[in-house]
């Protein structure tokens, strides 16, 4: 039943007309991977190769989760990924808060659908999603469990391919979340608590400095 509700919200998503952004996108990007998965990792937007291809993380930054996930103990064809908004800002500005509004409800019957266990969140836009309040400098590489699911916001791979020194904070982050996958499937609870960092994490860097990450 999940296939046939992504496959639909997939076509609405190709010619959805809610916010400005139809106006100049080649394709639209409703997401890829399995419908049955317990993993799903959302982006912010997509960016130039996105557009070119309709499909999520395919350009640098694509090449670049491809390792992260390497590093995480997962592929790429057993994840769901997708974004906050599916289809691309205007020189990969970041996304307004009417276009936010406009994608949410795909979103939300994406993450209903698939029913995740695990929801990785790249860069703060779709962090704030889960964690209005949180700083990304803060809580990049921890987890919460959120309504039922473990989310674990990460810094956008993007952004190491913009300032190289994050790229290592961003390997550590991913290499811890075997780890959190584990207390997942061993500790789900009944509501929604913090739950303590692996141990061995390295102290929170500052943020970096916004910019395009795409």
């Amino acid at each position: 039943m999940s296939d046939e509700v992504m496959e639909l919200i997939a076509s609405q998503v190709k010619v959805c007309t809610k916010c400005v952004l139809h106006y100049s996108r080649k394709n639209a990007v409703p997401g890829s991977g399995p419908s049955h998965t317990e993993f799903m990792f959302i982006g912010e937007g997509p960016g130039f190769h996105e557009n070119e291809k309709g499909l999520p993380f395919v350009g640098p930054a694509g090449k670049f989760l491809d390792e992260l996930l390497e590093k995480g103990g997962l592929a790429r064809n057993t994840v769901f990924i997708t974004n906050v908004v599916k289809c691309r800002p205007p020189e990969n500005r970041d996304p307004l808060p009417e276009e936010l509004l406009a994608c949410n409800d795909y979103l939300d019957r994406q993450i209903a659908a698939i029913n995740p266990l695990v929801i990785v969140t790249l860069g703060r836009f779709s962090m704030a999603k889960f964690m209005p309040y949180a700083k990304i400098s803060e809580v990049h590489g921890k987890a919460q469990w959120i309504n039922g699911r473990l989310i674990v916001p990460m810094y956008h791979p993007a952004a190491a391919l913009h300032q190289p020194k994050w790229r290592p904070t961003l390997m550590d982050d991913f290499s811890r979340l075997p780890a959190w996958i584990e207390k997942a499937h061993k500790n789900k609870p009944a509501g929604s608590k913090v739950i303590e960092t692996p141990p061995e994490k390295k102290p929170d860097e500052d943020e970096p400095e916004q910019l395009s990450l795409f």
